[in-house]
């Protein structure tokens, strides 16, 4: 077919689709070195150049990602298909592990008793139990704000906050204050955009390239 390239294997796509990116973003580029690693996946997984225009790291985010997961860290995400796009196949060389609280019974438990959503319920059993480095919240605003405000008091110290809720309600907001915290570094995309694919892609651009030393 005229037009078509005919390239098949999966790798041989990915990196064609990298290929495309980079010339098509002229240097210099508004991101370098590892940032432009997790821009150029991030804009890979949506095919949405605007991204460069929101997005925002903080400035020891890249440095506190790569050494959490090279330490064999715990990553907590705000669903279960943000989890999903972190695949094993990049997590296990790593010793890092990454869990969803969202589906767990005791989840659910205490959402009814403490009278709210399963989200930020999530995060509170998190911060109690299980002291994750990396949070990666790609869907839920409630799940961001409860964060911050663990952050805020001191409950919650994690490495690396990836803090890309996505939607209409919050969305933007939530995002605005994690950009106006200090204390944790965090890759973030201002705006009403953002997802769990997203968030899921800025964790394997970190870690490629720490698998790649």
């Amino acid at each position: 077919m005229s037009g078509v390239e005919d390239i098949r294997a999966p790798g041989d796509i990915e990196r064609r689709s990298f290929e495309i990116i980079d010339s098509e973003v002229s240097e210099p580029r508004p991101f370098q070195g590892v940032e432009w690693q997790v821009a150029r996946r991030m804009i890979h997984t949506t095919a949405d150049f605007e991204i460069l225009s929101l997005l925002r790291f903080h400035p020891q985010a890249c440095e506190a990602g790569l050494a959490a997961l090279a330490s064999g860290c715990l990553l907590i995400t705000d669903t279960d298909m943000a989890r999903c796009g972190i695949p094993k196949r990049r997590m296990e060389p790593l010793g890092c592990t990454v869990r969803c609280l969202m589906a767990d019974a005791e989840t659910a438990v205490l959402a009814r008793d403490r009278g709210t959503t399963k989200a930020r319920a999530a995060v509170d059993l998190a911060v109690e139990r299980l002291a994750p480095a990396v949070w990666v919240i790609g869907n839920a605003p409630t799940a961001l704000l409860r964060l911050l405000e663990h952050i805020d008091s001191g409950r919650a110290r994690p490495a690396l906050v990836v803090g890309m809720p996505v939607g209409f309600v919050n969305a933007a907001e939530s995002k605005e204050l994690l950009l106006a915290q200090e204390r944790v570094p965090y890759v973030t995309l201002r705006g009403r955009k953002g997802g769990s694919a997203l968030a899921a892609s800025v964790i394997n651009a970190l870690a490629e390239a720490v698998l790649r030393g």
